[in-house]
């Protein structure tokens, strides 16, 4: 019965504080949500997976043919060059010409080689002012162009195996930080609920020490209890109030981190918060948890490509140790006065060049690169396993933690409320003089703490359970994949 009316009480005076007229409830969930699609860590993830889809767009249109049109249009000269005859005498020529050219290729990658093949239409215009003035077409109806690199790493090859891996990572890493908003949501939001918690109880000892305030004056009058009691309940009213004001400041900063994070605007009285009831309940093994996570988290995808990238400077060093380059080109060309005869009248046109860049003396620098590049291969490897162990490691550290939570979790709401009941009961018993001040006072801490915990080992439970799903990206509880339609997000 006592309990029942301090807890009217206490509304009473919420009420007069300005703490719950007008304010509209935000659940847990509703915050959680709110977060994922209005909060700018949202967005700021949303923003750098469109980047890496762009990126991602850009490498798979390398892989098709690209059409592309050069011209110049014109080229006019009107100058004096150096011109030497056959007896070895200088003079300078007049020269007055303007020149058209335009070509048209479809260039393609070679995926298998690394090459390029190319096939290309081009026309050039001569017109000639000095002299005699004429004008001369030439047309290369058709030609196709070989350009093989004969020892260099094969960059497509490497391309079409390390980019695929790298947009399914920043899709994992865009899964994982949108469960990383839901933590920090979580977080602002419990933060949220133990100030207004603090709050309440700020005022429940409030309303408490007035009264055994007003008790403790009435029995000194009688000489029923010392004047050290009643200094003693003088200080717990003075502390009371100190209390309340400190749990008002707090609970106004909380609320204003969690409507900035939210994007709620200013009106920030709106904000109500409930305790959540119910949690997720799923029973989860170390072994489902870490095959998850290999599946799912980014973590696999980086390791993966981040081998490839370093078996590929190694291959980019050893291409670069002797370079050979293979130029071929066949066609049909034909020049004439008019454009049409010069399309009339064709000749073969083939060109090969093999160009070789062999280095005589170079003091072992490339093959010093080499050896840099292997070393950090090696390097990496080992950096590679050592994070493939921590990884094992916090995976098991947090499953633990969080089957340990449940029973941390049931124990704590058992406390909360024994001490509740405990703390009620003294009341009344000092109220009747069978108890003294510092056992009620001590029951009001124990009380005051036991709450606390109870709020902290609730929110540790929905943390830990929403670090699992990061690291897993598997909601354990209804036993599906974390996942997103990226089609649409783009």
């Amino acid at each position: 019965m006592m309990a029942r009316k301090l807890y009217v009480l206490l509304l009473l005076i919420a009420a007069g504080c300005g703490l719950i007229g007008g304010q509209t409830s935000l659940t847990l969930d509703q915050a959680i949500s709110r977060a994922r699609a209005g909060s700018v860590d949202a967005a700021v993830a949303l923003d750098q997976l469109r980047s890496a889809y762009w990126a991602y767009r850009s490498y798979r249109a390398s892989l098709l043919p690209e059409l592309s049109f050069t011209a110049t249009l014109p080229s006019y000269s009107k100058q004096y060059s150096t011109y030497m005859d056959a007896s070895g005498d200088y003079s300078f020529v007049a020269s007055h010409v303007m020149e058209l050219q335009g070509r048209l290729s479809i260039d393609q990658n070679i995926w298998l080689t690394g090459g390029t093949v190319s096939v290309s239409t081009q026309l050039n215009f001569l017109r000639q002012f000095s002299g005699t003035p004429y004008s001369r077409f030439m047309t290369i109806p058709l030609a196709l162009t070989l350009n093989q690199p004969l020892f260099a790493a094969n960059t497509v090859k490497w391309d079409r195996r390390i980019e695929p891996l790298r947009y399914r990572e920043a899709q994992a890493a865009y899964l994982s930080a949108t469960e990383d908003v839901a933590i920090n949501a979580i977080q602002l939001y419990f933060t949220l609920l133990v100030a207004r918690e603090n709050l309440s109880i700020a005022a429940q000892n409030l309303s408490h020490a007035t009264k055994l305030h007003e008790v403790a004056i009435e029995k000194r009058e009688m000489g029923i209890i010392s004047k050290n009691d009643l200094l003693q309940m003088e200080l717990n009213l003075l502390d009371a109030r100190s209390a309340m004001t400190e749990t008002e400041s707090e609970l106004r900063n909380a609320r204003f981190r969690l409507a900035t994070f939210l994007d709620l605007g200013d009106d920030l009285s709106e904000i109500l918060t409930t305790v959540p009831e119910e949690i997720p309940e799923a029973d989860i093994s170390f072994e489902a948890a870490y095959a998850k996570a290999l599946d799912n988290n980014k973590f696999a995808h980086t390791q993966a490509r981040t081998m490839l990238e370093a078996d590929y400077a190694v291959a980019t060093a050893r291409g670069e140790m002797r370079k050979i380059n293979l130029f071929a080109q066949i066609g049909f060309t034909g020049t004439a006065d008019e454009m049409g005869a010069a399309y009339g009248t064709l000749r073969d046109n083939q060109l090969v060049q093999v160009g070789i860049e062999i280095p005589l003396v170079d003091w072992g620098r490339r093959r010093g690169r080499v050896r840099v590049a292997e070393s950090n291969r090696e390097v990496t490897r080992s950096r590679l396993r050592q994070e493939a162990r921590t990884f094992r490691q916090d995976i098991f550290m947090l499953v633990e933690r969080y089957a340990n939570q449940r029973e941390q979790l049931r124990i704590a709401r058992q406390a909360d409320s024994i001490a509740a009941r405990r703390y009620a009961t003294n009341v009344e018993t000092y109220l009747t003089g069978r108890l003294s001040t510092l056992d009620l006072n001590d029951s009001r801490v124990t009380k005051d703490q036991t709450r606390r915990e109870y709020f902290n080992e609730l929110y540790l439970y929905w943390l830990y359970y929403y670090q699992l799903r990061s690291l897993t990206l598997w909601d354990f509880a209804t036993s599906s994949p974390i996942d997103a339609d990226f089609d649409s997000l783009m």
